[in-house]
């Protein structure tokens, strides 16, 4: 069984930055992709980032340049970085990770989520 753990979230300022851990654990072979996506209420769930075992990323284009994404293979854990937070950023964020023997057979597993609100 594979558990996606994510912390970090909570309320800052218009302006201001926080960082985003995702941890997998268990019973784990393989870590491929690993990524973080966000839902407001009221809209669709839409990509942030995702990066590879190698470190190739992949955005979404509502937080290029503001936001980092970074993963620790060793502790199988990803980062997101986010600076200069706007209000309109304010969601819920959750983490996958695709796991499994091979690449090609790599399911997803999704976090719980956890709420970032930006607002003065």
């Amino acid at each position: 069984q594979v558990q996606v753990v994510e912390s970090g979230g909570g309320l800052v300022q218009p302006g201001g930055s926080l960082r985003l851990s995702c941890a997998a654990s268990g019973r784990l072979y393989n870590i491929y992709d690993m990524g973080w996506y966000r839902q407001a209420p009221g809209k669709q769930r839409e990509l942030v980032a995702t990066i590879s075992r190698g470190g190739m990323t992949n955005w979404g284009d509502s937080v290029k340049g503001r936001f980092t994404i970074s993963r620790d293979n060793a502790k199988n854990t990803v980062y997101l970085q986010m600076n200069n937070l706007k209000p309109e950023d304010t969601a819920v964020y959750y983490c996958n990770a695709y796991h499994g023997l091979t690449s090609l057979r790599a399911q997803a597993y999704w976090g719980q989520g956890t709420q970032v609100t930006v607002s003065s």
